[in-house]
């Protein structure tokens, strides 16, 4: 299977350090880019690389997976499985990443603490688990990497937690205003997040050294440029999904100039502005819907509800089927009345997690201090995340080595959707995490001609992700699930 560059890796001191095995290869500038009508951000929450897929670490070649990790009292230690599933959190804040990273030596996971539920018996060293397969249930998220891309290489732009992290995903950064040096680093002690929080709601902020404390909570609204307002500016469409306007995963609802905040008659805040009305979508599942009539937008970022969102302590396993059906509700569409559009041909899918979730990565994070001319100093760059990149141009089993981090989907945007000889973006005053990305996902995309799709195998019918009742859905998949894999839908 094609990978684009092959390694290895050696146990020193007790430390896993990647080989990279420099082999001729045809730079990603020198490729001719394939343009895409679609490009689609599916993000899925807090997992590493290692605890997604560490339940077969050499399921292709090139993967760089590990078995082991090491931890604060200089022991290697396997790790171990445990379900998608879980009664408990693991702290993965800014704090947690700092202790965890422990100047790059990457030791001290197991000193990160853990957020139980009530009742709930945490295991040894839960850090360092990967998520069982012993079902079937990541099978999904397995079949997407071997039939398409797998990046050895993606990291979190920030070092913290969700809300920052979405906040990079949709601007490139968290600052509070278009020039600040501070970023936002925590997440809102309560919800609503954003723009309609209450009055007495706040966001931590994090100063150039990396301190938390020097600057107080500010009100988690924020006026800076964002991609949409690159895209809306070029007349490219674009749409967020989130499951609620109040959640710390929707972005849009904390950029005043989106949400534009009016109070409602019950006293509370809603968002008014344009950009939400016309382009934030309530709703997740309403993505399936706006497929198969042929409304998928330009640009589209689809955030999960709890349960579909891998989240510990919020899943119910249903991650890896959701982020399929929407795959193969892409893969699978027909031609559009009308402009006989097949979208598999004309689309893009990016699928990722927000954060690493406090789970043991091996891979030390690729930047240690900022961007040459400072920015990002003191809160990028973080933990690798797993990217995997689907397209009718992309060859199976391709392994990329290549550094992202999601800078990287937003900068891929800006080229794919440029006119000729007219440079779309960078976002704002060029110094985001756009600004810094290359052109190497184009590497991604080397097939002359689109291959056909092959349905990616989800255990239960995707319109079950389409029922609007929650109370029914829940039911509907107890049932399901009680009488076992193999007799869903």
């Amino acid at each position: 299977m094609p990978t684009r560059w092959p390694f290895c890796t050696a146990l020193t001191a007790g430390l896993i350090v990647a080989c990279i095995l420099a082999v001729p290869a045809v730079p990603a500038s020198a490729q001719q880019p394939h343009k895409f009508k679609h490009e689609v951000i599916i993000l899925q929450e807090n997992r590493s690389v290692d605890n997604v897929f560490g339940s077969d670490p050499h399921f292709e070649p090139g993967v760089d997976i590990a078995t082991s990790g090491l931890t604060s009292k200089g022991e290697t230690i396997p790790l171990k499985p445990l379900p998608l599933e879980t009664c408990f959190d693991i702290n993965h804040s800014h704090l947690a990443y700092t202790i965890a990273f422990d100047h790059g030596k990457m030791d001290g996971a197991d000193k990160n603490t853990s957020q139980p539920a009530e009742g709930c018996i945490v295991p040894p060293y839960p850090q360092y688990r990967y998520i069982s397969n012993k079902t079937g249930l990541l099978d999904p998220y397995f079949q997407i990497a071997k039939e398409y891309g797998f990046a050895n290489r993606m990291f979190q732009t920030n070092q913290g937690a969700s809300y920052a992290s979405h906040q990079f995903f949709l601007s490139g950064t968290s600052a509070p205003t278009t020039n600040s040096k501070l970023f936002v680093s925590g997440n809102p002690i309560k919800e609503p997040a954003g723009c309609t929080a209450t009055p007495d709601n706040t966001v931590t902020v994090i100063d150039e050294n990396g301190d938390e404390n020097s600057n107080p909570p500010i009100y988690p609204c924020f006026e800076h440029p964002t991609l949409p307002d690159v895209l809306k500016a070029a007349g490219i469409t674009w749409r967020y999904y989130s499951d609620s306007g109040e959640s710390i995963w929707d972005a849009p609802n904390s950029i005043r100039h989106m949400c534009e905040p009016e109070e409602n008659t019950a006293g509370s805040l809603d968002c008014t502005g344009e950009d939400w009305v016309e382009n934030n979508v309530i709703g997740s599942h309403k993505v399936l819907t706006d497929i198969k009539n042929c409304k998928l937008a330009q640009v589209t970022w689809v955030t999960p509800t709890n349960k579909e969102s891998d989240h510990p302590r919020m899943t119910d396993g249903r991650g890896p089927g959701w982020v399929a059906s929407v795959v193969n509700a892409i893969g699978s569409n027909p031609a559009c009345p009308g402009t006989g559009e097949v979208f598999w041909e004309d689309t893009v899918i990016f699928i990722t997690w927000d954060d690493w979730g406090g789970w043991y990565d091996h891979v030390r994070p690729r930047i240690y201090d900022g961007q040459p001319n400072g920015w990002g100093k003191g809160y990028t760059y973080g933990f690798r995340v797993p990217l995997l990149v689907v397209s009718a141009y992309t060859p199976a089993g391709f392994v990329d080595n290549a550094e992202h981090d999601s800078g990287s989907l937003l900068h891929f945007a800006e080229t794919n959707f440029a006119p000729p000889g007219k440079p779309l973006g960078p976002i704002g005053p060029g110094i985001y995490a756009d600004s810094y990305a290359d052109e190497s996902l184009q590497a991604y995309f080397t097939l002359p001609t689109p291959r056909p799709f092959k349905p990616i195998h989800v255990n239960f019918y995707w319109h079950f992700f389409l029922l609007d009742q929650e109370d029914r859905g829940r039911t509907v998949f107890n049932e399901m699930a009680n009488c076992g894999l193999g007799c869903w839908f």
